[in-house]
Protein backbone atom coordinates (compact mmCIF):
# COMPACT_ATOMS: atom_id res chain seq x y z
CA UNK A 1 0.00 0.00 0.00
CA UNK A 2 1.30 3.47 -0.97
CA UNK A 3 1.68 6.27 1.45
CA UNK A 4 -0.76 9.20 1.02
CA UNK A 5 2.29 11.54 1.04
CA UNK A 6 3.59 9.75 -2.04
CA UNK A 7 0.17 10.20 -3.71
CA UNK A 8 0.33 13.92 -3.00
CA UNK A 9 3.84 14.18 -4.47
CA UNK A 10 2.78 12.24 -7.62
CA UNK A 11 -0.33 14.37 -8.01
CA UNK A 12 1.74 17.57 -7.69
CA UNK A 13 4.24 16.33 -10.28
CA UNK A 14 1.43 15.44 -12.68
CA UNK A 15 -0.08 18.90 -12.29
CA UNK A 16 3.31 20.52 -12.86
CA UNK A 17 3.97 18.40 -15.97
CA UNK A 18 0.48 19.09 -17.29
CA UNK A 19 0.85 22.86 -16.80
CA UNK A 20 4.40 22.88 -18.21
CA UNK A 21 3.33 20.88 -21.28
CA UNK A 22 0.33 23.15 -21.84
CA UNK A 23 2.47 26.29 -21.60
CA UNK A 24 5.05 24.79 -23.98
CA UNK A 25 2.24 23.91 -26.41
CA UNK A 26 0.83 27.44 -26.32
CA UNK A 27 4.29 28.96 -26.86
CA UNK A 28 4.99 26.58 -29.76
CA UNK A 29 1.58 27.30 -31.28
CA UNK A 30 2.17 31.04 -31.07
CA UNK A 31 5.60 30.56 -32.63
CA UNK A 32 4.05 28.76 -35.59
CA UNK A 33 1.08 31.12 -35.95
CA UNK A 34 3.02 34.41 -35.78
CA UNK A 35 4.95 34.05 -39.07
CA UNK A 36 1.79 32.78 -40.74
CA UNK A 37 -0.26 35.78 -39.56
CA UNK A 38 2.56 38.18 -40.46
CA UNK A 39 2.69 36.74 -43.98
CA UNK A 40 -0.95 37.74 -44.43
CA UNK A 41 -0.27 41.36 -43.48
CA UNK A 42 1.29 43.74 -46.06
CA UNK A 43 4.96 44.49 -45.45
CA UNK A 44 6.20 48.04 -44.91
CA UNK A 45 7.73 47.89 -48.37
CA UNK A 46 4.40 46.84 -49.88
CA UNK A 47 2.62 49.68 -48.06
CA UNK A 48 5.24 52.14 -49.28
CA UNK A 49 4.88 50.90 -52.86
CA UNK A 50 1.37 52.35 -53.05
CA UNK A 51 2.10 55.53 -51.11
CA UNK A 52 2.37 58.88 -52.90
CA UNK A 53 5.88 59.86 -53.97
CA UNK A 54 7.40 63.33 -53.86
CA UNK A 55 9.37 64.35 -56.95
CA UNK A 56 11.76 67.31 -57.01
CA UNK A 57 11.60 69.03 -60.40
CA UNK A 58 13.73 72.06 -59.49
CA UNK A 59 16.63 70.94 -61.72
CA UNK A 60 14.48 69.91 -64.68
CA UNK A 61 15.65 71.80 -67.78
CA UNK A 62 13.43 72.42 -70.84
CA UNK A 63 13.36 69.28 -73.00
CA UNK A 64 14.64 67.12 -70.14
CA UNK A 65 12.94 63.93 -68.89
CA UNK A 66 13.13 62.83 -65.27
CA UNK A 67 12.16 59.31 -64.14
CA UNK A 68 10.70 58.55 -60.70
CA UNK A 69 8.99 55.40 -59.39
CA UNK A 70 5.49 54.91 -58.02
CA UNK A 71 3.84 51.53 -57.30
CA UNK A 72 6.80 49.80 -58.93
CA UNK A 73 6.26 51.63 -62.24
CA UNK A 74 8.34 54.35 -63.89
CA UNK A 75 6.83 57.82 -63.80
CA UNK A 76 8.08 60.23 -66.43
CA UNK A 77 8.18 63.95 -65.77
CA UNK A 78 8.97 65.91 -68.93
CA UNK A 79 9.56 69.65 -69.06
CA UNK A 80 8.31 70.67 -72.50
CA UNK A 81 9.63 73.60 -74.44
CA UNK A 82 7.37 76.15 -76.17
CA UNK A 83 8.20 74.49 -79.49
CA UNK A 84 7.17 71.08 -78.14
CA UNK A 85 3.84 72.52 -76.97
CA UNK A 86 3.27 74.12 -80.38
CA UNK A 87 3.98 70.79 -82.11
CA UNK A 88 1.20 69.07 -80.12
CA UNK A 89 -1.40 71.06 -82.10
CA UNK A 90 -0.09 69.72 -85.42
CA UNK A 91 -0.66 66.02 -84.67
CA UNK A 92 -4.40 65.61 -84.03
CA UNK A 93 -5.09 63.95 -87.40
CA UNK A 94 -2.42 61.33 -86.76
CA UNK A 95 -3.52 60.34 -83.25
CA UNK A 96 -6.02 57.68 -82.15
CA UNK A 97 -7.40 59.70 -79.22
CA UNK A 98 -6.23 63.31 -79.66
CA UNK A 99 -8.76 64.75 -77.19
CA UNK A 100 -8.03 62.16 -74.48
CA UNK A 101 -11.64 60.97 -74.39
CA UNK A 102 -10.73 57.55 -73.02
CA UNK A 103 -10.29 57.33 -69.26
CA UNK A 104 -6.48 57.35 -69.10
CA UNK A 105 -6.07 60.51 -67.02
CA UNK A 106 -7.69 62.42 -64.14
CA UNK A 107 -10.25 65.08 -65.20
CA UNK A 108 -7.76 67.91 -64.59
CA UNK A 109 -5.44 66.39 -67.24
CA UNK A 110 -8.09 65.92 -69.92
CA UNK A 111 -6.88 68.86 -71.98
CA UNK A 112 -4.62 69.37 -75.03
CA UNK A 113 -1.41 69.09 -72.96
CA UNK A 114 -2.75 66.32 -70.63
CA UNK A 115 -1.29 68.13 -67.62
CA UNK A 116 -2.00 70.59 -64.82
CA UNK A 117 0.70 73.00 -66.03
CA UNK A 118 1.28 72.98 -69.82
CA UNK A 119 5.07 72.76 -69.59
CA UNK A 120 5.16 69.74 -67.24
CA UNK A 121 3.94 66.33 -68.43
CA UNK A 122 3.52 63.52 -65.87
CA UNK A 123 2.80 60.04 -67.28
CA UNK A 124 3.48 56.41 -66.42
CA UNK A 125 6.33 55.14 -68.60
CA UNK A 126 4.47 51.94 -69.47
CA UNK A 127 3.24 51.12 -72.98
CA UNK A 128 -0.49 50.44 -73.02
CA UNK A 129 0.02 47.50 -75.39
CA UNK A 130 1.91 44.87 -73.36
CA UNK A 131 3.44 46.91 -70.55
CA UNK A 132 6.89 47.46 -72.10
CA UNK A 133 8.75 50.68 -71.35
CA UNK A 134 8.98 53.05 -74.33
CA UNK A 135 11.97 55.33 -74.81
CA UNK A 136 11.98 59.11 -74.99
CA UNK A 137 13.08 60.20 -78.46
CA UNK A 138 12.79 63.89 -79.14
CA UNK A 139 15.26 64.35 -82.02
CA UNK A 140 15.04 61.56 -84.57
CA UNK A 141 15.70 61.54 -88.30
CA UNK A 142 12.39 61.25 -90.23
CA UNK A 143 13.53 57.98 -91.84
CA UNK A 144 13.61 56.33 -88.43
CA UNK A 145 10.06 56.98 -87.25
CA UNK A 146 8.34 58.55 -90.25
CA UNK A 147 7.86 62.02 -91.67
CA UNK A 148 5.18 62.81 -89.09
CA UNK A 149 7.48 62.31 -86.09
CA UNK A 150 7.88 65.47 -83.98
CA UNK A 151 9.34 63.78 -80.93
CA UNK A 152 7.75 61.67 -78.23
CA UNK A 153 7.93 58.14 -76.88
CA UNK A 154 8.65 55.07 -78.99
CA UNK A 155 8.20 51.46 -77.87
CA UNK A 156 10.87 49.39 -79.66
CA UNK A 157 9.21 46.09 -78.64
CA UNK A 158 6.25 46.36 -81.04
CA UNK A 159 6.54 49.82 -82.60
CA UNK A 160 3.93 51.83 -80.69
CA UNK A 161 4.39 55.60 -80.81
CA UNK A 162 3.18 58.34 -78.46
CA UNK A 163 3.52 62.10 -78.82
CA UNK A 164 4.92 64.51 -76.22
CA UNK A 165 1.57 64.51 -74.38
CA UNK A 166 1.60 60.70 -74.20
CA UNK A 167 -1.15 60.42 -76.86
CA UNK A 168 -0.99 57.28 -78.99
CA UNK A 169 -0.62 57.39 -82.77
CA UNK A 170 -3.09 55.64 -85.06
CA UNK A 171 -2.34 52.18 -86.49
CA UNK A 172 0.07 51.02 -83.78
CA UNK A 173 -0.36 48.08 -81.38
CA UNK A 174 -0.98 50.26 -78.28
CA UNK A 175 -4.74 50.84 -77.94
CA UNK A 176 -4.76 53.87 -75.64
CA UNK A 177 -2.80 56.93 -74.54
CA UNK A 178 -0.20 56.63 -71.80
CA UNK A 179 -1.70 56.80 -68.30
CA UNK A 180 -1.51 60.07 -66.38
CA UNK A 181 -1.36 59.15 -62.68
CA UNK A 182 -3.05 61.26 -60.01
CA UNK A 183 -0.70 64.05 -58.96
CA UNK A 184 -0.57 67.54 -57.52
CA UNK A 185 1.92 70.33 -56.93
CA UNK A 186 3.21 70.77 -53.38
CA UNK A 187 5.13 73.83 -54.63
CA UNK A 188 6.45 75.13 -57.96
CA UNK A 189 9.35 72.68 -57.72
CA UNK A 190 7.78 69.74 -55.90
CA UNK A 191 5.27 67.22 -57.25
CA UNK A 192 3.30 64.64 -55.32
CA UNK A 193 2.63 61.63 -57.57
CA UNK A 194 -0.06 59.18 -56.48
CA UNK A 195 -2.46 61.63 -54.89
CA UNK A 196 -4.55 64.64 -55.87
CA UNK A 197 -4.32 66.05 -52.36
CA UNK A 198 -1.45 67.88 -50.65
CA UNK A 199 -2.63 66.39 -47.35
CA UNK A 200 -1.24 62.98 -48.42
CA UNK A 201 2.33 64.27 -48.31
Amino acid sequence: MTDSGDNGKMSGRRRFLLVATSVAGVVAGAGVATPFLRSMMPSERAKAAGAPVEVDISKLEPGMLLTAEWRGKPVWVLKRTSEMLDDLKKLNDQLADPNSERDQQPPYAQNPTRSIKPQILVVLGVCTHLGCSPVYRKDIAPADLGEDWLGGFFCPCHGSKFDLAGRVYKNVPAPTNLVVPPYTYLSDNQLLVGSDSKESA
